[in-house]
C-alpha cells in the first residue's frame, strides 16, 4: 500500500539531513558549519481510520493524514470523499 493520503493526496517528499559542527554565533562561537549532507524522505503522518457514512449506512476505512482528518471534521465525510474523488479524476484527465 502506498504512503499516500486518500483525502489530501500527501505523499513522501525528498529532503536532506544536515550534519552540523561548531558553536553557534549567539553562543559566542564562530558559527555552525555543515559537514555532511544525507538524503532522506519526509513521510506524511498517515493513520488508518474508520469513518461512518450515514447516507450509505456503512463504515469506510481510509488511510488519511492528520490534515485529512481535519478536512473531514470541517466538511463532513461525504463531501470530503466527493471532493477527493473529483480532484483525482481531474488529475487523470
Amino acid at each position: 500500500m502506498s504512503k499516500t493520503c486518500q483525502i489530501t493526496g500527501k505523499r513522501p517528499r525528498p529532503g536532506n539531513q544536515y550534519a552540523l559542527r561548531g558553536i553557534a554565533k549567539k553562543k559566542k562561537g564562530i558559527g555552525l558549519k555543515i559537514t555532511g549532507i544525507k538524503k532522506r524522505r519526509f513521510q506524511p503522518n498517515l493513520v488508518k481510520k474508520r469513518f461512518y457514512i450515514p447516507e450509505e449506512n456503512r463504515f469506510v476505512t481510509l488511510r488519511v493524514s492528520t490534515q485529512g482528518m481535519r478536512i473531514i471534521d470541517k466538511l463532513g465525510i461525504s463531501p470530503a470523499i466527493r471532493k477527493a474523488k473529483s480532484e483525482k479524476l481531474k488529475a487523470k484527465i
